[in-house]
């Protein structure tokens, strides 16, 4: 039976796990079995109303790279056992991002779908965001750099949001494409799950953002993420934010190619002739240049008949240590 009080907080009970919150008939019957698996943090109240606000802003991370404004809505919050959680992700290629949350103890996960992934690298440079088939088996030197660009904000956006209950800095550090590699909590640990559905235009098929936490490193802050009431601080206004976005976005680049730059001495250029022939050398790749800024490299080519070339990584959004 789920009591009115956890049904007043959006928050979805697990029938296979046991998963209940303190409070509830069932959580007290778990926790006379000596099942381990209740929730220790209360009713997450304050937890709800938080990722909401956090629906709202977490459009400012995407619109600029969905060149579009999504639609974005968060979900009752769940707690399930991490290998659970794990089983109920899609199979094969998932963009799967850890972030440390200081000062508190253990790491968040930010789950992103492959399809997801790919539609966003498609329509930031311009494409209609049709995905490729069959998907790839890993993700592209352009696809792993715009997940980190967006995963980058969203620990940004969590930081902003989050200083409304804690002062918790978020922070990526470690990035996975299989959940095979996920070791950072044993199977049995309780996580929750807060996810976003995210929907790019009226009638398309929505996807899912999960932000998840462990219990163990939200206990902490067990009294405040149960208060029903939580004041709001007042920060920049949204419309006016969305709409600097989209005017930011109409600003022109100029974006150029460079294929070779010849190195000539000073004596031969001052005798060039007509007919006299300077020799060329470049590589496979070449720098695309956006404003004299070098943004990424590609390969030369043709499509639909028409020289063109095809973007291998981008380099501007790339760590130092990483180019």
């Amino acid at each position: 039976m789920i009591n009115d009080r956890s049904r007043d907080a959006g928050v979805t009970f697990d029938e296979p796990d046991e998963v209940a919150f303190a409070g509830g008939d069932r959580a007290r019957h778990a926790e006379v079995l000596g099942s381990g698996k209740t929730n220790s943090l209360g009713d997450l109240h304050a937890l709800q109303q938080l990722c909401d606000r956090q629906a709202r802003a977490m459009r400012d991370v995407f619109e600029p790279l969905l060149r579009r404004q999504p639609r974005i809505v968060s979900e009752p919050i769940r707690i399930l056992r991490f290998d659970d959680y794990v089983a109920e992700l899609p199979k094969g290629l998932v963009s799967l991002n850890l972030l440390r949350m200081a000062p508190l103890a253990g790491h968040a996960l930010v789950t992103m779908d492959a399809g997801f992934v790919l539609s966003v690298v498609d329509l930031f440079f311009g494409g209609s965001g049709v995905l490729p088939g069959p998907m790839p088996i890993e993700f592209t030197g352009a696809e792993e750099a715009l997940a980190k660009r967006a995963v980058t904000n969203i620990a940004a956006m969590l930081t902003r949001t989050w200083v409304e209950i804690a002062e918790i800095g978020f922070e990526p550090f470690a990035r996975e494409s299989n959940t095979r590699m996920l070791s950072h909590l044993d199977g049995d640990d309780a996580v929750v799950i807060t996810r976003f559905e995210l929907t790019m235009t009226a009638g398309a098929p929505s996807t899912s953002i999960d932000i998840v936490y462990p219990v163990v490193s939200l206990k902490p802050l067990a009294s405040v993420l149960g208060a029903k009431v939580q004041s709001k601080r007042s920060g920049a206004d949204p419309k006016w934010r969305s709409e600097l976005t989209r005017a930011v976005m109409q600003v022109p680049f100029a974006v150029r190619s460079v294929l070779a730059e010849p190195v000539v001495p000073l004596s031969k250029l001052m005798n060039l002739q007509p007919g006299d022939i300077i020799p060329l050398e470049f590589g496979t790749e070449i720098p695309l240049l956006v404003s004299n800024n070098r943004f990424g490299r590609g390969i030369v080519g043709q499509s639909n008949g028409r020289t063109a070339i095809r973007l291998e990584r981008l380099e501007n959004l790339k760590d130092e240590d990483d180019q």
